[in-house]
């Protein structure tokens, strides 16, 4: 595959609204131009910690109560549906492990969980930190539960999400969402038109 055609990689956290925005326009994005994305669910709880960073709304007063009004305000400018979760921040590691779980069997399967999360927590605002929760999310889809059930728990998954993290913070990861087109970074949903112009013209 040449560059031109490699695929973007799109490194994100279920806890992170603006990955949520932007998991709703990456892919049919990157299909107009011939690319397909490649998705890393992270722990953004490790990356604050490695990189001494907090979520948004756990910073100071003006700063967490500008970000609530900008995920709301986001999402409509985006025309995607938004509530705001009554649990935030939350834990992701069980439906990452899930994702890392499905993806090695059907990546599309995977990518159609992993919407299913993010609207799960951010449109019905179930808590989807929650095992349970996951479960559920994946039986709607046809995943089969005990088999899910048990990869969770699984050391495989819990060493493979380690790497994948890992991975992220070597890289340079320090947020989400964070999407690496051709080498170069973009963080931020707000990125997504300097992403779309970057596939466009072939870098600027």
């Amino acid at each position: 595959m040449s560059e031109s055609a490699s695929p973007l990689d799109f490194y994100f956290d279920f806890s992170s609204p603006y990955s949520y925005l932007l998991s709703e326009k990456i892919d049919d994005l990157a299909a107009r131009y011939g690319r397909k994305v490649r998705w890393h669910p992270i722990l953004l709880g490790i990356v604050f910690k490695a990189t001494g960073s907090a979520p948004l709304t756990l910073q100071n007063a003006p700063k967490a109560a500008y970000s609530l009004r900008d995920f709301a305000r986001s999402a409509r400018f985006m025309g995607i549906p938004y509530r705001h979760p009554e649990k935030f921040p939350l834990a992701t590691q069980n439906a990452a492990r899930a994702y890392y779980w499905l993806h090695g069997q059907d990546c599309a399967l995977a990518r159609q969980f992993a919407h299913a999360v993010f609207r799960a927590l951010y449109i019905e605002g179930l808590d989807v930190s929650a095992p349970e929760t996951v479960l559920e999310i994946g039986a709607k889809i046809g995943v089969d539960r005990n088999r899910l059930e048990t990869a969770l728990q699984s050391p495989e998954m819990k060493e493979k999400l380690k790497q994948e993290v890992d991975a992220a913070l070597a890289l340079g990861v320090f947020g989400a969402p964070y999407v690496v087109v051709d080498g170069e970074p973009f963080f931020g949903a707000d990125r997504l038109p300097q992403i779309e112009q970057w596939l466009a013209s072939g870098g600027f």
